[in-house]
């Protein structure tokens, strides 16, 4: 089968489109028909190999996986021994491991949740990894209630635009942190207020919130808290950092300073979840959250779409057609 292989760490030129064995589902897994996939952080993380602490878990001098991609969307074609909740013909989408930039992936069964009815397969390959850590994030860490003010920096990312859109399902008031070329995206997905930092710096501003979601990790610790009520709470999930422990040393400065502030400090890894893409496919079928998309490119293009990606130049999210 195709397959994007990558064999070293580097820039996206260590990415080529190869041909790889087709994989034979085990117990627990399903053969997946990968119709779409999409690029999160955790791929451009493992094709250049940075922060270096991060090979502890995905390879020393090269990637243990060769087939990157993690999010994907597509259909079941086989199910392996011990599978109960899926068939073949299944729509299904997930964030794996590794392996979704390929033609098919073998995927355990308890990664994998039914398509929203209403997504084609582009759009659900956008949401698994970003849609995630943004529930995660306001939700699990943040602790988000209704009525509550609440501040997302880097609100026109993959996860920031995700995170409007769930804050706004909780009933908070949000307000979107963007650049002017994003003002307008960020506002059609429900933000109550946006904030062109080009324009506007927000730590310096009278307005208080009591849950900030800061994404871009542009502001320091003391700038985020500015922002924030007494007692208010500080979520980090940049991936901005050293190439060493990239955001690992700002997420562990802010856990050392937490139990000295007014505030609460908290960091976090999402974490794959089918219960937590249940109850997305139940927001995304509802209507109130839907996946917005930069751009799309074929799966032999795959090095150009992660050039474009760490450049920085994208917005919302970029999907991998297979």
């Amino acid at each position: 089968m195709k397959a994007i292989v990558q064999d070293k760490y580097g820039s996206a030129g260590v990415l080529r489109l190869g041909e790889v064995p087709k994989p034979v589902p085990g117990g627990g897994e399903a053969l997946v028909r990968v119709h779409a996939a999409s690029i999160t952080h955790g791929d451009l993380v493992t094709m250049t190999g940075l922060p270096y602490l991060g090979r502890l878990s995905f390879g020393l001098r090269g990637p243990r996986q060769r087939v990157p991609g993690r999010d994907v969307a597509g259909v079941v074609e086989a199910v392996g021994d011990n599978v109960t909740s899926l068939k073949p013909g299944d729509e299904v989408y997930a964030e794996i491991p590794a392996g979704g930039f390929a033609e098919y992936a073998a995927v355990p069964e308890k990664l994998l949740a039914h398509k929203p009815a209403n997504l084609t397969f582009d759009q659900a390959a956008a949401v698994p990894w970003a849609a995630n850590t943004a529930l995660q994030g306001l939700r699990d860490r943040g602790g988000i209630a209704r009525g509550q003010r609440v501040l997302i920096n880097g609100a026109s990312g993959g996860v920031g635009t995700f995170a409007v859109q769930i804050a706004k399902s909780f009933g908070a008031e949000v307000t979107g942190v963007c650049s002017t070329r994003n003002v307008e995206l960020v506002r059609s997905i429900g933000a109550d207020h946006v904030v062109d930092y080009t324009r506007e710096d927000f730590t310096a501003g009278g307005r208080r919130y009591d849950l900030l979601f800061d994404l871009a990790g542009n502001r320091s610790l003391a700038e985020c808290r500015r922002v924030l009520v007494p007692g208010g709470i500080l979520v980090l999930s940049s991936s901005k950092g050293g190439r060493w422990l990239g955001p690992m040393g700002r997420l562990m400065g802010a856990l050392a300073l937490s139990p000295f502030v007014r505030q609460s400090l908290r960091g976090f890894m999402a974490k794959r979840s089918r219960e937590n893409l249940a109850e997305l496919t139940k927001l995304v079928e509802s209507g109130r959250i839907t996946p917005a998309i930069d751009r799309t490119y074929p799966l032999s293009e795959v090095p150009e779409a992660m050039r474009y990606f760490g450049e920085e130049h994208a917005r919302a999210k970029i999907v991998i057609t297979v």
